[in-house]
């Protein structure tokens, strides 16, 4: 009887030394940009396409930066233990996915099983990319960034309102804010690169390589990035929700994170704090009828610097702990 339970306690504990082993050494399925890639070369050399790799990182063109991340397809070889739904989540996919790639039945596993791994695709049309939260964050953190990004925006739409957001209309309100910023403001682009909603969503229209266009100003707009709240968010009218709210302050958390921001009324502005004649900053002096109460009257309890300071700057501070204790 005690050389059984011996034996099974040495197979246990070599079991979970085997297993651990077998953690430490599982290969990334990142691909680190390096001079003289293309996409083409890329998804030749990982066995996909280069519309997968698009749809799978979030791509907006062609155009490919040394030190960018990029998940890619790789083969993986089913260990003892495993169960899809972790693996799927090892390596930025779903169960749903690795079982289409696959042909699997059933989300068993079993080792020795060499399984190809795709990365999970993004929600997409043109060049709006539609995310949660987290896959914004993981979708930032890949990126690489050229020029310097000192200043992060909050505008709120005003219209469109929570009135014309009916939960699945996402791209349609998007694509609206695009045509109206392009044929009656005349600009390139839609002008904000981020935009929430009222679920929680969060989408990146245009490439954060770009600056914002707007009537913030070019001072503002050449360090900038512009994130459209949509929503009328002055008193009295629409009534934040939670789901909004935490995606506000965990996109910012998030951007402050990777461009190494702290927040303050010189990295997190607000569009009220600047002329939209002169375009010159003017925090809480400019006459209302040379500034926008955007991003609303009732954003994060006021528009002030004072509010900001109390009430919206605190919370991101506090988020931006708690992702890095994640990434820790």
């Amino acid at each position: 009887m005690r050389t059984s339970i011996a034996l099974l306690i040495v197979l246990s504990i070599s079991f979970l030394f085997s297993h651990s082993d077998a953690n430490a050494n599982r290969s990334d399925n990142t691909y680190v940009i390096q001079a003289g890639d293309t996409l083409p070369g890329i998804a030749n050399k990982f066995e996909t396409t280069v519309d997968e790799l698009k749809y799978t990182n979030g791509l907006q063109s062609d155009l490919l930066f040394v030190g960018q991340k990029l998940w890619v397809p790789i083969s993986y070889e089913v260990l003892v233990g495993d169960t899809l739904q972790e693996i799927a989540t090892m390596y930025h996919s779903s169960p749903e996915q690795i079982k289409a790639t696959n042909k699997l039945s059933s989300e068993k596993v079993i080792p020795g099983t060499v399984l190809k791994i795709a990365p999970k695709r993004l929600n997409m049309q043109g060049e709006h990319i539609l995310m949660t939260k987290e896959e914004f964050k993981n979708w930032l953190f890949n990126q690489k960034i050229k020029r310097k990004i000192s200043l992060i925006q909050q505008h709120h739409t005003w219209i469109p309102a929570y009135d014309r957001f009916n939960g699945n209309n996402h791209f349609e309100l998007l694509k609206g804010m695009e045509n109206f910023h392009k044929n009656n403001m005349g600009w390139k682009h839609i002008a904000q690169n981020i935009t929430t909603f009222p679920d929680g969503k969060v989408a990146v229209s245009r490439p954060l390589y770009m600056a914002p266009e707007g009537t913030i100003g070019k001072r503002a707009n050449s360090v900038g990035i512009a994130i459209e709240h949509v929503g009328n968010f002055d008193t009295g009218h629409d009534n934040m929700t939670k789901e909004q709210s935490e995606t506000i302050i965990y996109v910012n958390a998030a951007l402050s994170i990777h461009f190494g921001l702290t927040p303050s009324v010189d990295s997190i502005t607000y569009h009220h704090w600047w002329n939209i004649k002169t375009g010159e900053r003017v925090l809480d002096k400019g006459p209302d009828y040379n500034v926008k109460t955007c991003p609303g009257t009732g954003f994060f309890g006021g528009n002030s610097t004072t509010s900001a300071r109390k009430n919206f700057y605190p919370l991101i501070i506090r988020k931006m702990e708690e992702l890095q204790k994640e990434m820790n």
